[in-house]
């Protein structure tokens, strides 16, 4: 199906987002009611085969989709990235068994799904140990013990894609079930911003799964194994570009009774729309820069945005329960949201002023 973003269901749900958008993290509370609406408007068929009744969204489409939501509501964008990180996975998997369990009521809505995978690649890395530990008890089950950090929507789903490591440094990912005895999950954590997303940790106390639950491995490198089909990190670019495009819209409305606006403006929306076009040939396969240096310039730019509309409003902005206030706290998430160490330098580089030599030094 080809990508229809204009239709009454759509602009009704783009309405609803809006109309809730502000209240997201001032109430706290988790926004069932925007992802009912996301699964109405057919954005969980985005990412689906024809033969589950999805739409098999091309990677570019996928992304035009995502900028269009997360400049209206980044958290809601952002918790449907992490449900479809679990989705892909499973479709990628050549575990018949979970996913007849478990694909249908996702494409559907019916079900939610997370995943918990950070700790196999940017978060806890420096503890040198595992975090979350798997246990062969015999042929076909394991024990999982230890936990997952930085898991979204973690008390709301109904499973999560997890990953464990072995005593041998072998890794798995399964698809648990979040009923089962042992598992206790966080009520989500108070973070700077994105707090609705309900992001906490989950513990796995003597975890029993069985082979049927496990989706990859054990083998070394688990992730880069199951790297399911997709644009993958393009979606945290796209979704700070969003965040930027809403800030940016904000700013060109200020700036057309406010001369002194217009040239700054400007300038950042160049900016935009040449970062955008790059983002879409990586989406359609043709990348004009690598994936970490368009990552870091959608970081730089949505930062940036965000701060010049708190600029802009004066001490308005300043005030908890503006919008302009909620932008300038959520753009700081892509600073921290799967961030690889590269393009951490490299933020750090520019916040230095060292920018000018990046390409040598950063």
């Amino acid at each position: 199906m080809q990508p229809q973003l204009s239709t009454p269901e759509w602009n009704e749900f783009e309405r609803k987002l809006a109309r809730l958008a502000d209240q997201v993290d001032v109430k706290g509370e988790w926004p069932t009611e925007q992802l009912m609406a996301a699964g109405e408007a057919g954005v969980y068929r985005w990412f689906a085969p024809e033969s589950l009744e999805g739409w098999n969204w091309s990677d570019e489409d996928q992304a035009i989709g995502y900028l269009q939501i997360s400049r209206v509501c980044l958290t809601t964008a952002f918790i449907i990235t992490q449900r479809t990180a679990a989705f892909t996975r499973l479709l990628a998997s050549e575990n018949n068994v979970a996913k007849e369990r478990w694909l249908s009521d996702l494409v559907s809505g019916k079900s939610f799904a997370t995943v918990g995978i950070s700790h196999l690649t940017t978060s806890r890395q420096h503890l040198g140990i595992p975090v979350l530990k798997a246990r062969p008890i015999d042929r076909d089950q394991f024990i999982l013990e230890g936990y997952a950090p930085w898991v979204t929507g973690c008390a709301y789903a109904d499973c999560i894609v997890v990953g464990a490591t072995l005593m041998d440094g072998q890794q798995i990912l399964a698809c648990v079930d979040t009923k089962l005895p042992g598992i206790a999950t966080g009520p989500g954590l108070s973070l700077l911003g994105l707090s609705a997303s309900k992001t906490d940790r989950i513990d796995f106390d003597e975890v029993r799964i069985r082979r049927e639950d496990i989706l990859f491995g054990p083998v070394d490198g688990v992730m880069q194994r199951s790297k399911s089909s997709g644009a993958g990190g393009l979606q945290t670019s796209t979704l700070a570009l969003g965040l930027a495009r809403c800030a940016l819209d904000h700013l060109r409305k200020e700036a057309s009774s406010r001369s002194e606006l217009i040239a700054t403006t400007e300038k950042m929306e160049q900016a935009w729309q040449e970062l955008w076009q790059d983002l879409l040939s990586h989406a359609r396969g043709t990348p004009s820069c690598s994936n970490e240096k368009l990552r870091h310039r959608a970081n730089s730019l949505v930062l940036r945005a965000t701060q010049s509309t708190i600029i802009a409003s004066k001490g308005a902005g300043y005030l908890v329960e503006n919008p302009v206030a909620r932008w300038c706290c959520e753009a700081m998430f892509f600073l921290v949201w799967s961030c690889p160490m590269n393009v951490s330098h490299a933020s750090l580089c520019e916040l230095a002023g060292m920018a000018s030599n990046q390409e040598n030094n950063c």
